[in-house]
């Protein structure tokens, strides 16, 4: 569990934060603990005006938790220190005063989707399919539901969550707002990220700062929020049930 990195590049005032795990992009505790200090920091920045978020390799985006926690996790201390990373991730992305740019080259499932609702405004690849897998483990996706919500309505929430073992494509997920356009490659999808990210560096930065506190209204009480959510999946995460199916998927 302990591989993976996340490197932060600055170029033209767009500082571009890139995350890596071996196992698809998944996310164990010291890599979302570090993503949200990662936003913090550049939040701080004052040679940054734009962010850009993505994963490395050209194929999945983020495969969400990473199982061999979820396997180890035996307290329910542990199982909410665990799903509380990803609530200080969507709390600190909400909290940037910086507009984050999300970049989708390949799929994304569970807390891989909560990652890009909290992106400001997203591309994404055709390859780029989501889907909500956690009830298929005896979880759900509580942690990440509120951004998933905001950004994409409570009828898509309930889709995705319901129909857990479905993906659903790019252009279903452009159709309820995850996406801003979808590309056919990841050339063209990068060209048009450098083409908007240098656009909006160049905007009056107090300007973008208003307008990320207007997008993000009605959000401030999620730090309590997030927090109860995570409560609720570290009590999940020990059922029998869930250590059952996770042991079902290792093999």
């Amino acid at each position: 569990m302990d591989s993976g990195n996340i490197t932060v590049t600055i170029e033209y005032q767009v500082a571009t934060i890139n995350f890596y795990h071996p196992a698809s992009n998944s996310l164990p505790s010291y890599l979302l603990n570090r993503l949200a200090e990662v936003f913090n920091q550049v939040d701080v920045n004052n040679d940054v005006k734009v962010i850009i978020l993505k994963s490395q390799n050209n194929t999945t985006f983020c495969a969400g938790a990473s199982f061999d926690e979820l396997i180890s996790i035996n307290s329910e201390i542990e199982g909410i220190k665990f799903f509380s990373g990803f609530a200080n991730v969507i709390n600190s992305m909400r909290k940037c005063s910086k507009l984050i740019i999300g970049r989708a080259q390949g799929k994304a499932v569970g807390g891989g989707v909560g990652l890009l609702a909290a992106t400001d405004y997203c591309f994404a690849t055709e390859q780029a399919a989501i889907k909500l897998s956690e009830f298929t483990i005896g979880i759900g996706p509580f942690v990440i539901a509120p951004a998933i919500e905001r950004k994409m309505g409570i009828a898509a929430l309930s889709e995705l969550t319901i129909n857990a073992a479905q993906w659903h494509n790019a252009y279903w997920a452009k159709e309820k707002g995850l996406f801003a356009q979808v590309f056919d490659s990841i050339d063209e999808m990068d060209k048009e990220i450098e083409l908007v990210s240098l656009k909006l560096a160049n905007y009056n930065p107090d300007s973008l700062k208003q307008m990320k506190r207007v997008l993000w209204e009605g959000t401030d009480h999620w730090d309590h929020l997030l927090a109860e959510r995570a409560a609720i999946s570290g009590k999940l995460v020990l059922s029998d049930f869930t250590k059952d199916a996770l042991k079902k998927f290792k093999k």
